[in-house]
């Protein structure tokens, strides 16, 4: 059966501002491990007939420094009020149902697990920000070029990401992250106001 899911999206990794990773796979992070933390705030969606709009996943990560040499460490985070919508949305963000996850899961070398728990997502303009519980806390705004009367963020586009071909450019403002024995302080941030996949 078909599936959908549509919303907002957010990122930091390890990397300096601009990471270099999100422009192109194949260029080199800063630092000897890219690690990132994606977080998906699904305001529509079904999958196989289960409606899991309100839900919520946060992927984490650790890929080497050049992410297209494989061998990704990879913990997800879901924020669903079934184990249907847990299950389904399991099977989307492992690849099992095709969609951009499908294309990344050759990459991931160790999966460390799924967990189920509150995820609490704030978006102002151009703040966006996620907790969860002790694990995951961090705060990124979009960065807005000077002399810009528009007061729109500066973009990356044309690039290969799950969340979409063209997202707005960020930096972490807060950011503490120790999940799936995953450990590091944000920097570069990304985001985007749509996400939208199907398969």
């Amino acid at each position: 059966m078909a599936w959908n899911l549509s919303g907002t999206y957010f990122e930091t990794c390890s990397c300096e501002v601009v990471c270099p990773c999100t422009a192109s796979f194949s260029l080199g992070a800063d630092y000897e491990r890219c690690k990132v933390t994606l977080v998906f705030n699904i305001l529509e969606g079904d999958v196989e007939g289960t409606d899991v709009a309100g839900t919520k996943v946060a992927a984490v990560a650790d890929a080497p420094q050049v992410m297209t040499d494989g061998n990704w460490r990879l913990g997800v985070f879901v924020d669903a009020q079934t184990d249907e919508q847990a299950d389904k949305l399991a099977a989307v963000f492992g690849g099992q149902l095709g969609g951009p996850m499908e294309a990344l899961a050759p990459l991931i070398g160790e999966s460390l697990g799924l967990e189920r728990t509150t995820i609490e997502v704030q978006e102002d303009g151009l703040r966006h920000s996620v907790k969860i519980g002790d694990a995951v806390d961090f705060e990124i705004e979009d960065v807005v070029p000077f002399g810009s009367e528009s007061g729109e963020p500066v973009r990356l586009s044309g690039i290969f990401h799950p969340a979409g071909s063209e997202l707005a450019i960020a930096k972490a403002t807060r950011s503490r992250i120790n999940a799936f024995g995953i450990e590091y302080q944000g920097k570069s941030a990304y985001s985007t106001s749509h996400f939208a996949w199907a398969a």
